[in-house]
């Protein structure tokens, strides 16, 4: 089994994936004519002005959902993790690969938004790859093998993001916290686990996205802060590393040069695994969100990527190299390199826990500790979100909404359950059957998104005009002539007849 599932990750994460989702990136740019650089000012007016509703969340609060699953443990362990592979080259490429994957979470939000539903159980907004999916070619020739695609994408979503990977968040916080603090059981760790989430996810969107609004912009400054810090103590350090990431990342380095494929590979890797831009994660959140035009959130959503790799991947990054805490190896063999590492370090979070303790003598493990519970838990937080929104859609042809909450309500207890003996330590394979679920995900998504792009630049189109004419963009799919796209044509409809689609809070 462990041969087979190693086969199956190399296939799902091959070099294939990594291409796709660069050449996809570098396509979207161009063909959106760079709207994740000249959207900047408006993705923070976005964020500023967005209101919610009695359905929809708003802006900031979908912002901070997407980036509870995008900033997670491989934030502070993986990117020291690609530095030991790849070398401080990688953080280049990690920038590279954020900054193109922008113009894709673009493109994939927007669709979230466009072809978003209100739940018939709720009211809530949903969406997501697997409504879009299914809904850009209803009632044409494509319909029934684009319903079966969608109907896989949310089986495989729920597999993933609601069974196995929730166990591994729980082993990252568990194992930090009874590390840093040895009075903690893992047990104890578990059951407190299951219920605060327990609390969060009872209370639907609106409760997780109340949640997120507050713990991830705290938990985000409170680290960059803490990686500032630590920087601007070692700042005489800083040309010097900026200096040995650019000639890293083209292979000009003395040392390090060797190793340019590495760096290029680990820093790809990365930054698609941490800002997940084209997995298919960010549009649910976005969908979610009341705003009274799709491309709206869809530059919001951009914004989250840079978030996540520029800043909060970056100050991982700008810890370890500044203070010397990092060790490189080319396979097994360790590159002559000076490091302040006392031998036998595992490359992960304790390169950051050594890095902290330069300035904060002796905390570095409880900085990291504490770190990782708040990123890895608020993930968690995501995770089930995503799992709920794909299991909704996956159970539209179940009439009864007797039968829909008893299913709900059974992925919950299990997801509790797992959060439970995830805490007591993940299995192996729990580790790469998730990461293998992810993989096919981001697949998936992009080779759909690619197919079903033309709504998405129809819309940022028509978000521009009506920038540019000096309105507050208002959405009419049947203009544009995008099908398909219910709550957006009854809304205008609303707005055609004088009422107030929504209003905002």
């Amino acid at each position: 089994m462990d041969a087979i599932l190693e086969w199956a990750d190399s296939v799902v994460w091959s070099p294939g994936l990594v291409w796709l989702c660069l050449l996809a990136g570098l396509f979207f740019t161009i063909r959106a004519k760079l709207v994740q650089f000249s959207q900047i000012p408006n993705m923070i007016r976005n964020l500023r002005e967005g209101g919610s509703s009695k359905d929809g969340i708003s802006s900031f609060q979908a912002l901070t959902m997407s980036l509870s699953g995008r900033v997670g443990a491989g934030n502070i362990a993986g990117v020291a993790v690609a530095i030991a592979s790849g070398g401080p080259g990688a953080v280049f490429w990690m920038w590279v690969v954020a900054l193109l994957g922008a113009a894709t979470s673009f493109v994939e939000s927007t669709l979230g938004q466009i072809f978003k539903e209100r739940d018939p159980r709720t009211g809530e907004y949903r969406g997501g790859p697997a409504f879009y999916f299914e809904k850009a070619y209803r009632h044409t020739r494509a319909a029934t093998p684009m319903k079966v695609y969608a109907w896989i994408f949310a089986v495989v979503s729920v597999v993933a993001l609601g069974i196995f990977l929730p166990g591994i968040q729980t082993d990252t916080m568990s194992g930090a916290l009874t590390s840093a603090f040895p009075v903690l059981d893992r047990w104890m760790i578990g059951v407190v686990l299951a219920l605060v989430l327990g609390v969060i996810i009872i209370g639907g969107v609106k409760r997780i996205a109340h949640f997120t609004s507050v713990v991830v912009p705290f938990m985000a400054v409170g680290y960059i802060l803490i990686a500032l810090i630590v920087l601007l103590a070692n700042a005489s350090a800083i040309p010097a590393m900026l200096g040995l990431i650019f000639e890293s990342a083209f292979g000009a380095h003395a040392v390090f040069g060797g190793i340019l494929g590495a760096a290029i590979d680990q820093g790809v890797r990365r930054g698609i695994y941490s800002n997940e831009a084209g997995q298919g994660t960010g549009p649910h959140a976005a969908a979610a969100t009341e705003v009274s035009h799709p491309a709206k959130q869809g530059v919001v959503q951009a914004f989250a990527v840079y978030i996540d790799t520029l800043l909060v991947c970056s100050a991982t990054a700008f810890l370890v190299l500044s203070t010397g805490m990092f060790q490189v190896f080319d396979g097994d063999d360790v590159i002559s390199q000076a490091t302040n590492l006392p031998e036998g370090v595992e490359p992960g979070a304790e390169y950051t826990q050594f890095a902290l303790s330069t300035v904060f003598s002796g905390a570095g493990p409880a900085f990291v500790a504490i770190a990782l519970t708040f990123f890895a838990f608020s993930t968690l937080v995501y995770y089930y979100y995503m799992a709920e929104t794909n299991l909704t859609y996956a159970m539209r042809g179940v009439s009864s909404p007797t039968v829909q909450r008893g299913v709900l309500a059974a992925l919950q207890v299990a997801i509790l359950i797992i959060v439970f003996y995830g805490a007591m330590g993940a299995e192996g394979r729990a580790w790469a059957i998730g990461d293998i679920g992810v993989g096919i995900m981001a697949w998936l998504n992009i080779v759909g998104i690619l197919v079903i792009q033309q709504p998405a630049f129809k819309a940022l189109n028509d978000y521009r005009a009506q920038l540019k004419a000096g309105k507050d963009p208002q959405f009419d799919p049947r203009t544009l002539g995008i099908k398909n796209a219910g709550f957006w044509e009854e809304r205008a409809d609303k707005l055609a007849r004088g009422e107030e689609p929504e209003q905002h809070r």
